[in-house]
């Protein structure tokens, strides 16, 4: 099967893609394009996949590049491809304005976020949860990324693939964490059933954005939770009782 492949118009002319489950040589819960090496998955089919996906955007198999990825505001800017005898560096977003290079984010339901400045030429890719999200990943990337030549008023967001407020159902305990942090939080919150709260990750991500002052934000829009033909969800996995999910991935190269 094909590889199908999301696209958005403000981050041309970059190569760049937020890939779907579809054409992958994963099979049973992982059926698809699995690209988490961290899953259960069978290694050569994890393989298999990333190294079609490094195809489909023109470059190596050893430049398609990922991190080991842990909730944090950690940002990596990047050179050269990684040396693969080595650990992955631990971090959520990386940035780079080295030609060749693709960065890779790897997600089940948190916000894939590509970022790109046209004049520059510097790119950006972050992996942003709610734990990310609220702690500064996003602004860290940006903040990356002018440090090698961009420029805010130029830096063109998208957000991919992720779960939507009518999925991500969270208790009251999550709540008092955003409201800690800024009372005005809570207009990310909506009344859910039995105490429960339905929370914006994509609405807040967007907010992250903008007051950082990029050119233009945006989201794909599609919900991960609610279309499992297209994509892996983790809570859609947690709640049918499977053992684990896989990996969507989102990339972005100069």
């Amino acid at each position: 099967m094909t590889l199908e492949i999301l696209t958005a118009d403000s981050l041309s002319p970059f190569r760049h893609g937020f890939f779907t489950r579809r054409g992958g040589a994963s099979s049973g819960i992982f059926a698809g394009l699995n690209c988490g090496p961290g899953s259960s998955d069978q290694s050569d089919s994890v393989r298999l996949n990333r190294a079609r996906v490094a195809d489909a955007m023109g470059v190596s198999h050893d430049t398609l590049v990922t991190v080991h990825q842990t909730h944090s505001a950690n940002v990596v800017t990047l050179t050269a491809p990684l040396p693969q005898a080595q650990p992955k560096p631990e971090a959520d977003a990386m940035v780079t304005a080295t030609p060749g290079l693709a960065l890779g984010i790897l997600t089940a339901d948190c916000q894939p976020v590509l970022l790109a400045d046209p004049v520059a030429k510097v790119i950006g890719a972050a992996h942003a949860g709610w734990r990310g999200a609220l702690s500064g990943v996003l602004e860290n990337t940006v903040e990356a990324m002018l440090d090698l030549g961009a420029e805010r008023a130029r830096i063109n967001a998208v957000i991919g693939p992720s779960i939507s407020q009518q999925a991500y159902e969270v208790g009251e305990e999550f709540l008092d964490s955003f409201l800690a942090e800024d009372p005005d939080f809570a207009r990310f919150f909506a009344n859910g059933v039995d105490g429960k709260y339905q929370f914006d990750l994509i609405g807040f991500g967007l907010s992250r954005l903008r007051a950082a002052g990029v050119a233009d934000a945006s989201w794909i829009g599609h919900c991960t939770y609610a279309d499992p033909v297209r994509f892996y969800s983790y809570r859609r996995a947690t709640h049918e009782g499977q053992a684990d999910y896989g990996r969507l991935i989102s990339a972005i190269c100069i």
